[in-house]
This record gives C-alpha cells, structure tokens and sequence, in this order.
C-alpha cells in the first residue's frame, strides 16, 4: 500500500474526522451560517441590501471559514487525544488533504450554497413585495439584485479567505490551545509590526511624511500640500498577485510541513 496516499485509508480518515467531532465540524458550521442569516437580516433591515450582502459574504465566508479552520487541527489540546491523532495509521499528507477539504473545500462549498439561499430568498421577498402600478418600480425593482460571486467584491473576498484560513490552519498546529485567539493576536501583532516598521523606513527616506501603507504607496507633505509616491504598476501588480495567491498557498504548505514536524 503506499504510505503516502491511498483513497481507501483516506475517505475512512476524512469520515472518521467529520462524525468523531460532530460538534466542532457541524456543530460551528451551523453556527456560523445561523449567525450570517441573522447578521444578513439586521444590515438589510438598517442599512439595505447591498451592505447587508457585501458585510455577511465577508464575515460569512473570510471569517467563518478561518473560525473553522482553526479547529480542524485541534487535536493537540491536550496530549492524549494529540497522541492518538499523529499515531493513527494514516499518513501526513492523509491527515494534511483531510484539514484541506473541510476547512478550504467544504466550508466554502456549504457556504455559498447557503448565503445564494438566502439572498435569493429575501431578493425575491423584497421584488415581489413591490406595487408594479407604482411609478417607481422598475426603479426600486433593478435596485436590489443577487450578490454576484464574480464581482468586484467576492473577488476581493476570495484570496482573504485563503489567506485568513491559512494562518488558522498553521496557527492551530503551533498553538495547542485557544488557537484562534493566539492566531489572531500573533497576526495582528505581524501586522502592526510591518506598519510600524514601513512607517519608520518612509520617515527616514521621506522626512515630512502624512501617511506609508506597506507595499502600496507613501503620502508626503509638501507644505499644505499632500503627495503620493506610488509603487511602480507592475512591482504594484506583481505584489498583488503574491498577496492573494503566492503567500496564501505559502501558508497551506507550511501547514503540512508543520503536521509532519508537530510534537508536543
């Protein structure tokens, strides 16, 4: 049998996994999208459709898929149920693929399913409660669509989700217990750092310096003035593609090369 992969072992691994936590892995999963629905119904009822759509897609998807990816690998809480994890008769790359497909396969997949359910539910709520006799309704009606998963906004959505899911996911394998608080706090930290540092290299190259967000551009100020320095279009361009594809894949890796270093 090969040690690396083999489907049997495999789809044994991945059912084993769903229904010995049904708790976490269904259980969360309920949760998030029932939290979504409710958060979808507030923001339409106070702020209208468009804001109701774009903040639950976000937290729907970017934040409750790294919610729930934080625990996929939750076996290290404490050291029985991690020893009986990485002493099961499947392989690293078993055990990697398993959290792989929940957290950026499943997830994702049940998601979208629900949040199109939804949208086009109260969409159609909204559309047929409109009078056609009013002179306003063709207006009203093409005011309020389906949220498009190819627009400009799911699209932003998409690599923040593989991004956010992928420090959870390494996160949980470094930190044994409450991951995604430590995850959160550890990025926040990272991300602080990286702004406190890009602002004190702009200060020191730039002196009147308004404001430096890294990798992006530098604000200075020329007496009441204020101007731009902007990264080239093609470094700009190359480091957008390294945000949303290179650095997230990065960080999917570096969890299987995580899994298989892991000890307690």
């Amino acid at each position: 049998m090969n040690d690396t992969f083999s489907a049997k072992r495999f789809a044994l691994l991945f059912k084993k996994t769903l229904l010995e936590r049904p708790t976490q892995m269904f259980g969360f999963t309920g949760l998030i999208l029932a939290v979504i629905l409710i958060l979808y119904f507030i923001c339409k009822s106070q702020i209208g459709f468009g804001a109701a759509q774009n903040i639950s897609f976000i937290w729907g998807l970017a934040g409750g898929g790294c919610f729930l990816a934080s625990f996929v690998f939750s076996y290290f809480s404490s050291n029985a149920n991690g020893s009986s994890y990485l002493t099961l008769p499947a392989s690293h790359f078993e055990k990697w693929l398993c959290g792989i497909l929940i957290a950026g396969i499943l997830y994702p997949v049940i998601f979208l399913l629900f949040f199109r359910g939804i949208d086009s539910l109260f969409v159609a709520i909204f559309h047929n409660s409109l009078d056609p006799e009013n002179a306003l309704y063709k207006e009203q009606y093409n005011s309020v669509y389906i949220f498009s998963f190819t627009g400009r906004i799911a699209l932003k959505v998409f690599p923040i989700f593989l991004l956010l899911t992928g420090i959870s996911l390494i996160g949980s394998l470094y930190f044994n217990k409450a991951a995604f608080i430590k995850t959160a706090i550890a990025f926040c930290v990272v991300c602080f750092s990286l702004f406190a540092l890009n602002w004190v290299i702009a200060k020191i190259l730039f002196g009147n310096l308004d404001g430096a967000f890294p990798f992006h551009a530098v604000d200075i100020l020329v007496g009441k003035e204020v101007g731009s320095v902007e990264l080239p279009k093609k470094i700009f361009q190359a480091y957008g593609f390294a945000a949303d594809y290179v650095v997230p894949v990065l960080f999917w890796v570096l969890t299987y090369v995580r899994l298989r270093e892991k000890e307690f």
